[in-house]
């Protein structure tokens, strides 16, 4: 059986929506067959006909990856190498996607926030409301802005054709301290389908334990970023659909809210010494760290429409992040006493509208056309709620984009794509005054500074025969900077908004070429890519702790490796592997001379796999992830921070028994220690986290 699909297929991205039917191997030969869909044009297509990378997780793989960890990031690094380690809290900011922010969606609604970017797009649904995910890498422009990484979509689960019903409850637990580290979730649904209408409703909730490090030590708690142990989640899902003719129409509907018990206080480690961050039984001042977030979507289509096939699609998403309180000296302010306590709150709201019109075999040739527009609203203000300050200024961006993506198939063998995308946005920003910290406090006169921006795209694919095609593409993608990061980091007098250059967009151009090779019981894919932006975004961290962002010119390149080998019927073996490097202009004088750092890019990577079907009703994972060592040097060649590798082992195991079926996930088998990815790159005192020591995670499901 399959599991993951990954297609090294370099390409054009200038589509809209990304939806995928995935279809067994054949197990009598064990190969995989070309039975793969994805809209990556805005028009199903088979993977061959694709000249873009694209990941495919299937529900089967998740529910494998689940049966260890609930951790969406976690999953994403075991099967994506180019994917940054999961920093394991409630807080993803720095996890890239082959060294730049990728776009999260659900069902291709935007769950990301680039206009302030609060780390927390990671956290806006429970994997268990999923289906499978589609992931699109590197930079494009599919969705329009903030995808220069590319695109985790995250498509949903669909009503079944039949009433059934079913549930899942789960535990887990570390050894060492079962009484502090237990933990539970249950999921009800009910799914069915009378006459044209069907339904799928879903509740599911979350309890989460604390964690100890393979020393059986607390694991540090995250206190203003916030954290995802000691924490409590809600997910409300409901998803029904009207078919008539040949068209539909559907409504999903998915709320979700993840928040801290606050029963934990964080006590800082040392980097310098090797002591970890650890936390005491303590009540935790201010309210709690919590991500909720509704979205809504209503998709409208018709299979003919004056000759074409038509999709609406009409969404919003309201997002929430709190983050935890601190008497940080950004938050100082003589008018408000000595010492002010505060914590901050991330709102953002999206309004949008997709439209896609698809045409076949124009005038009789081998020429097919999807193009439309596409308009979205996003509104993202962040403010200080114990003492109702504003410290990011209601920013709106409004944007209309029409686009065109044409394909050519008419050579044999050859897949031609082109396409262009024009966006007309605007930003506007009323007066506003900066906090007191930044430098007494700057008044900034607002402005509606309005960018135009045509991204173009050109990639081809070609098959040499039944198993080695080539493929090479060109993509451009688009994105704001982290505009809130921007605007409340300004404390130098008399600016305005319409003249701050470093509100100018991001432009980022992609560029692949790679193979795809399948013979017999064995599948190998190999790409290599660049992603340049002559005026990009750099995450820095400031001495208080908190991150601003630097314009600087950045380059990156990397290999993707993926092989498949079916050495039985009945067994599996993957191995992937990733190879990442940036750097960046650090004086200004046109040529990158620094590497880009942890905060920014993923370490190289090793992922080992092994499946097997024991039977028809049990079935083991045994997966292995490298972490490779790396040094980040200066303009100087100076090594400026290193990384020591670790390598992460995970088993699980699922037996069909009972009227439903068992899962066993181990996390961390072998009980490594170490110091997280990020602690190690981009920590300090306070976040200097060790990473989960042995877990057991133990889950019973059944539909009836």
């Amino acid at each position: 059986m399959r599991g993951t699909r990954t297609s090294l297929a370099l390409a054009i991205a200038a589509a809209s929506s990304i939806t995928t039917s995935i279809a067994s191997a054949a197990e009598s030969d064990a190969r995989l067959t070309e039975e793969v869909v994805v809209t990556a044009s805005r028009t199903e297509k088979p993977l061959s006909a694709i000249p873009n990378t694209v990941t495919l997780i299937d529900q089967q793989e998740l529910t494998r990856q689940m049966a260890a960890t609930s951790d969406l990031s976690t999953i994403l690094g075991n099967l994506i190498p180019s994917f940054s380690p999961s920093r394991q809290k409630m807080t993803n900011a720095g996890e890239s996607l082959r060294g730049r922010k990728p776009l999260y969606l659900i069902d291709g609604v935007p769950q990301s926030n680039p206009l302030r970017d609060g780390g927390r797009d990671g956290h806006t649904i429970d994997p268990l409301m999923l289906e499978r995910v589609e992931v699109i890498h590197g930079a494009n422009a599919i969705h329009g802005m903030g995808a220069s990484g590319g695109i985790i979509n995250l498509v949903t689960r669909t009503p079944s054709e039949d009433f059934q019903q079913s549930l899942r409850v789960e535990s887990n637990l570390q050894t060492e301290e079962v009484g502090d580290t237990f933990g539970y979730n249950g999921s009800y649904s009910l799914s069915g389908k009378v006459n044209d209408v069907d339904v799928l409703a879903s509740l599911t909730y979350r309890d989460t334990g604390i964690s100890y490090d393979a020393n059986g030590e607390i694991v540090g708690f995250d206190n203003t970023q916030g954290d995802t142990m000691d924490s409590e989640t809600i997910n409300a899902f409901i998803k029904t659909g009207y078919s008539w003719g040949d068209q539909r129409v559907q409504l999903t509907v998915n709320h979700y809210l993840v928040e801290g018990n606050n029963n934990w206080l964080s006590v800082d480690g040392d980097i310098s010494e090797g002591i970890p961050t650890t936390a005491i039984e303590a009540d935790v001042p201010g309210k709690s760290p919590s991500n909720e977030v509704t979205t809504i979507n209503l998709q409208y289509s018709k299979e003919n429409f004056l000759g074409q096939k038509l999709r609406a699609q009409v969404f919003s998403q309201d997002f929430a992040g709190t983050y935890g309180g601190t008497p940080s000296g950004t938050f100082q302010d003589p008018a408000y006493g000595e010492m002010v306590f505060d914590q901050s709150q991330n709102n953002s709201e999206k309004r949008g509208l997709k439209l896609t019109l698809i045409k076949d075999d124009i005038a009789g040739a081998a020429l097919s056309l999807a193009y439309g527009v596409d308009l979205l609203r996003d509104e993202t203000w962040q403010q200080l709620i114990l003492t109702n300050r504003a410290w990011v200024p209601p920013t709106k961006y409004k944007s209309i984009a029409p686009y065109a993506q044409a394909e050519f198939s008419g050579i044999e063998r050859m897949t031609i794509t082109a396409g262009v995308r024009h966006e007309i946005s605007e930003l506007q920003v009323d007066d506003f005054t900066t906090l007191y910290s930044y430098n007494g406090g700057q008044f900034v006169e607002g402005g509606n500074p309005e960018f135009n921006e045509t991204l173009g795209n050109i990639g081809a694919t070609y098959a040499f025969n039944d198993a080695l095609r080539v493929y090479a593409n060109y993509s451009e993608g688009f994105s704001m900077p982290d505009v809130g990061r921007v605007l409340r980091g300004i404390d130098e007098p008399g600016l305005s908004v319409e003249s701050f250059l470093d509100m100018q967009p991001i432009l980022t151009e992609n560029q692949e070429i790679g193979l795809d090779f399948s013979i017999d019981r064995f599948t190998a894919q190999v790409a290599y890519y660049t992603s340049d932006s002559d005026f990009g975004q750099r995450l820095n961290l400031g001495s208080d702790g908190i991150y601003s962002v630097s314009r600087e010119q950045t380059e990156i390149d990397g290999v993707e490796l993926r092989g498949q080998w079916f050495a039985t019927d009945t067994d599996t073996i993957e191995a992937r592997y990733a190879y990442t490097k940036g750097r960046y202009d650090s004086n200004d004088d046109g040529k990158v001379d620094t590497d880009l750092d942890g905060r920014n890019i993923a370490p190289n990577r090793f992922n080992l796999s092994w499946a097997r079907n024991w039977t028809d009703d049990f079935s083991t994972r045994l997966q292995a992830n490298w972490l490779l060592d790396r040094d980040f040097k200066n303009s100087a060649g100076v090594v400026t921070k290193e990384f020591d590798g670790y390598t992460i082992i995970d088993a699980s195991a699922q037996l069909k028994a009972l009227g439903g079926e068992f899962a066993l996930g181990l996390q961390n088998l072998t009980n490594e220690d170490y110091f997280t990815y990020n602690s190690q790159t981009a920590g300090n005192d306070i976040r200097n986290f060790k990473g989960l020591g042995r877990s057991v995670n133990l889950s019973y499901s059944k539909v009836f």
